[in-house]
């Protein structure tokens, strides 16, 4: 276990991080390339690291789905702050990051 403790910090600023950025509203946000590759790799990473921690198959597909339900709920909430709307682009993008997620983990050896 020691050997991940730094995929632990990396899950842990990412569980602060990823939320706050999603839920700033737009006017404090500089302007933004591609929102979509930004919430791939957000959520994708977020997904790698919670799954590389997990224990057991089921720990995986539990963590990844987990990931995938909150950047949902941080879509929704986006509903209640100034400049800032639910997307299914978006939400598509965190899917579509946590799958490749869940890819790269069934072809990368356990820790």
């Amino acid at each position: 276990m020691e050997n991940l403790r730094w995929e632990w910090l990396v899950l842990l600023a990412g569980t602060v991080l990823i939320p706050v950025g999603c839920l700033l509203p737009m006017s404090k946000l500089p302007p933004l390339p591609n929102d979509k590759f930004l919430h791939f790799i957000a959520f994708g990473g977020m997904a790698l690291m919670a799954g590389r921690l997990a224990a057991t198959a089921a720990g995986v597909i539990a963590a990844l789905a987990a990931v995938f339900v909150a950047s949902w709920c941080i879509e929704l909430l986006q509903n209640y702050v100034p400049g800032r709307k639910f997307c299914w682009r978006d939400l598509a993008a965190n899917g579509a990051g946590v799958a490749c997620a869940g890819a790269l983990l069934a072809l990368l050896p356990a820790p």
